[in-house]
């Protein structure tokens, strides 16, 4: 079928991974299954087209982290989802994943149902246009401002707070400037806070009060898709600079794919 999602599925052949398989295809995918191998879903990729790539974190060879940063050297009609699977719970670790391109980590065991939702989640947040961040350089920078707005307004930060226009700004400085990322008490807040005409406590105030709004009231879809492991209830809300990362480098990444 033309309107299959397809998912290329890398796990090691085993109960699970078979119950996963059919999971997914009961609920309409087309899988294909590789070897828990990250050169395997390299050459994979290279190779074929697909919607989804679900794969462990840790694999032999090479694993997602590595097969996340070869991801970005191969030129995708249309980049596929990336699903991860841990059994370690790091949220370190899993922020790297996230930061390189993953799209959503799931942490092992985890309920099979909650799997196949977030495959078709995620493949249906890709292919809506409205939430395809798709960037031309060329472009002026009112079109960036114009989309990092579009993208406040899906998550569900209201316009009229104050938090809205510092998250906002706090966006466009970091996606610029991405070094600001590792000063954001020192260098950040206090950019934010002079162009403003206020405080540096004021800013991270504000903002903490916009994404407490966000998550919220936000709509759930789509903060998994821009956040992936973070919206898992057990974890809380993200940190003001988890969310200004995540937002900025996700609009960094489809600026460079486009």
């Amino acid at each position: 079928m033309e309107n299959q999602i397809k998912v290329v599925f890398a796990e090691d052949c085993n109960s699970f991974s078979l119950a996963c398989q059919k999971a997914l295809e009961d609920k309409g995918c087309s899988v294909t299954m590789v070897e828990k191998n990250g050169q395997s879903v390299i050459d994979y990729l290279k190779e074929n087209t697909a919607d989804v790539v679900l794969m462990d974190a840790f694999m032999q060879n090479i694993d997602a982290l590595g097969v996340l940063k070869q991801m970005k050297s191969i030129k995708f009609e249309r980049r596929p989802a990336v699903i991860l699977m841990s059994a370690v719970d790091n949220s370190k670790f899993e922020q790297e994943l996230i930061n390189e391109g993953a799209d959503y980590c799931l942490l092992k065991p985890f309920d099979i149902e909650l799997m196949t939702q977030r495959v078709r989640q995620m493949v249906r947040w890709y292919k809506e246009e409205k939430n395809r961040l798709v960037i031309d350089y060329s472009k002026s920078n009112s079109d960036v401002e114009i989309i990092v707005s579009d993208i406040m307004h899906q998550i569900g930060v209201p316009a009229h707070i104050k938090g809205y226009q510092y998250l906002r700004t706090s966006i466009l400085l970091t996606v610029e400037r991405p070094e600001l990322m590792h000063s954001v008490t020192k260098e950040l807040y206090p950019t934010v806070a002079k162009m403003y005409k206020t405080t540096s406590s004021r800013v991270e105030r504000a903002i903490r009060h916009a994404i407490e709004v966000a998550w919220d009231r936000g709509d759930v879809d789509v903060l998994s898709a821009y956040f992936g492991y973070t919206i898992q209830s057990a974890r809380g809300k993200p940190t003001n600079s988890e969310f200004i990362a995540m937002i900025s480098d996700k609009l960094r990444l489809k600026m460079k794919i486009s």
